[in-house]
């Protein structure tokens, strides 16, 4: 099977050593993305919201260049620095997301890259 290195400048560069994504066969497989804003390569968000927004953005950027959309989306994993966050990003994430909504898991951790609050990664499917 083959595999494709998806990249697009509408999302932020690896900041380290992986791949925005990677396509094999049907399934996509995006890296956990952070709140960082493509264009400047800050971290622009000073809140919650705003961080999943930049998250949800970025990962939208890597779905489109692959070809797909969120209604491709089969599953997510969020990780959260404090799960008192979890209402403001639910919030947040179902406005991108329609019903019938992927399988999910949502994680505590201690830290994440850059010191922000939400990561989420993707796995989506080309039902073509």
């Amino acid at each position: 099977m083959s595999k494709i290195n998806i990249r697009t400048e509408n999302a932020p560069a690896p900041i380290g050593p992986y791949s925005q994504a990677i396509k094999t066969g049907n399934l996509l497989f995006i890296s956990g993305q952070i709140a960082l804003n493509p264009a400047t390569g800050n971290i622009d968000a000073t809140d919650i919201p705003g961080e999943t927004h930049q998250v949800m953005q970025n990962l939208k950027a890597i779905l489109l260049e692959a070809g797909m959309d969120f209604d491709h989306v089969v599953k997510t994993t969020i990780f959260l620095t404090d799960m008192s966050m979890f209402t403001e990003v639910n919030e947040v994430y179902a406005q991108y997301l329609k019903e019938g909504y992927p399988a999910r898991e949502t994680v505590a951790v201690k830290g994440l890259p850059r010191n922000v609050h939400v990561e989420i990664s993707m796995i989506a499917a080309d039902q073509g």
